[in-house]
């Protein structure tokens, strides 16, 4: 789901950063393109933690300076980056529907077009520069991150059929002939 562009733009940045760190947490092992790169770009260093308790996943959200879903499209709903959010960990992220609808550019982090290494690289050195901007952006995607809360969604939920079941009553119903 886009690892290959992370990878390129991590290569990217660790020349000029290189304390910098790319921990991929998931499921799956990455596949014969993704490997040639980080022989090719000497990224040798990534970890790939593989997939993790749901506890461990908190820790990994919760330890984070910037959370990267380098997605690259047919994300139907940014649960993952809610998680990071509910963490108060900025985000970089692609620009597909899902994430879009989830986070707001420039607000709890950053959008880059999919499929574009340079950009992500961008927005990622953008985040890398300037602690008080992660801090902000933490802070905007925890709070935005609430509006998702369970028990929220769940009384809009009812609430919008309850809506339906009284326009429903107010229809005059149609007698069979």
């Amino acid at each position: 789901k886009g690892l290959k562009y992370l990878l390129g733009a991590y290569s990217q940045l660790k020349w000029r950063y290189p304390n910098i760190r790319l921990v991929v947490v998931g499921p799956g092992q990455p596949d014969e393109e993704c490997t040639r790169l980080i022989d090719e770009r000497d990224a040798r260093d990534v970890v790939f933690a593989g997939n993790v308790s749901f506890e461990e996943l908190s820790r990994y959200y919760h330890t984070a300076d910037i959370f990267c879903a380098p997605n690259i499209g047919k994300e139907s709903f940014g649960l993952i980056l809610l998680e990071a959010m509910a963490a108060g960990t900025p985000i970089v992220a692609t620009s597909i529907e899902g994430f879009s609808y989830v986070m707001h550019h420039g607000v709890e982090g950053l959008l880059a077009p999919p499929r574009d290494e340079e950009a992500l690289a961008a927005s990622l050195e953008i985040l890398i520069n300037d602690a008080a901007l992660r801090q902000t952006m933490g802070a905007q995607g925890s709070q935005r991150a609430q509006e998702f809360h369970w028990p929220r969604v769940g009384a809009q939920v009812l609430e919008y059929y309850e809506t339906l079941l009284q326009q429903r009553a107010k229809v005059p119903q149609l007698s069979p002939s």
